[in-house]
């Protein structure tokens, strides 16, 4: 398609029908496929709590993961007890918090985010006029509470990540991903936004590095394949250690899937440089038909 792959603000300028407004259900034979993720990556508890549709097919879930190996989660098709707000219009993106919300037995996750605008990237997918589009945000701030087995854990600060994301995916798809959100040994806040294998063109792609609020474009990257680590094109690279992790491998009719996602601590190094002092967040490989 003309102009694409694109990013950034020239992304609203090309006409195509874009969340938050109504998108087609089919296009060049393919359903639509959205999601939208919202991570919290603190120093001592980390979450993500979700809401995505494959065509008509509704799948919602959450996680809390806790260091030394302990994670809670679940994952349902039916409404679950979860409540994620949004997206918003991008010029909205921070006149009201936005409310997420998720419980079950013994897990109560109660938080409000303050959006920003975020990068929006939008990628063709084959020669068919298809195409996939996505925003991602890090860095965000967020109040709130998580009560886990009767303990409270209080999160307010710089935590939030918030992945949206929605169009008409290749029917096999796969992907290596990385989001995370830290402190340089200077003191500056860090976010990053890392991907091979989707919307990860040399030029226009998803990869994002946030310096104190600011985005900067990254090259490409390689994952390592235990996902213990993540190299740039300078030669930078972060390490991975996990704390525990999100699996399933499924097959349902049309969808196969298989997804590993791992919370964990980030060290290393980033691109110029910038020397992490702390980081967490979480790795990723899916790779699903749909």
């Amino acid at each position: 398609m003309d102009g694409l792959p694109s990013r950034g603000a020239a992304v609203r300028e090309l006409g195509l029908a874009l969340p938050p407004g109504r998108m087609r259900a089919w296009s060049a034979r393919r359903p639509l496929k959205r999601w939208r993720y919202v991570g919290v990556y603190a120093p001592d508890l980390m979450l993500c709590v979700g809401d995505a549709r494959i065509g008509p097919l509704p799948q919602r879930w959450w996680a809390v993961a806790l260091p030394h190996g302990r994670l809670r989660e679940r994952t349902t098709v039916g409404r679950g007890g979860v409540s994620v707000a949004g997206p918003p219009a991008a010029a909205s993106a921070a006149a009201s918090p936005t409310r997420v919300r998720a419980s079950a037995k013994d897990v109560t996750i109660e938080l409000e985010l303050t959006e920003s605008d975020g990068i929006e990237t939008a990628s063709p997918v084959g020669g068919r006029g298809a195409y996939i589009w996505t925003r991602k945000q890090a860095c965000l701030p967020v109040r709130g509470r998580v009560e886990l087995d009767g303990a409270v854990h209080e999160l307010d600060g710089p935590y939030g990540f918030v992945d949206d994301s929605a169009g008409y995916h290749a029917r096999h798809t796969a992907w290596r991903w990385s989001a995370g959100i830290g402190v340089l040994e200077d003191g500056r806040r860090v976010g990053w936004n890392l991907v091979a294998g989707i919307h990860d063109a040399p030029q226009a792609s998803e990869r994002t590095l946030w310096i104190e609020g600011e985005p900067v474009e990254l090259g490409a990257v390689a994952f390592a394949d235990d996902l213990s680590s993540v190299r740039f094109a300078d030669g930078a690279q972060l390490g991975f250690a996990e704390w525990s992790r999100r699996e399933a491998d499924a097959n349902a009719l049309l969808i196969r899937s298989r997804y590993v996602q791992p919370f964990g601590a980030f060290a290393g190094t980033l691109p110029g440089g910038l020397r992490l002092a702390h980081g967490r967040g979480v790795m990723e490989e899916h790779d699903v038909r749909w």
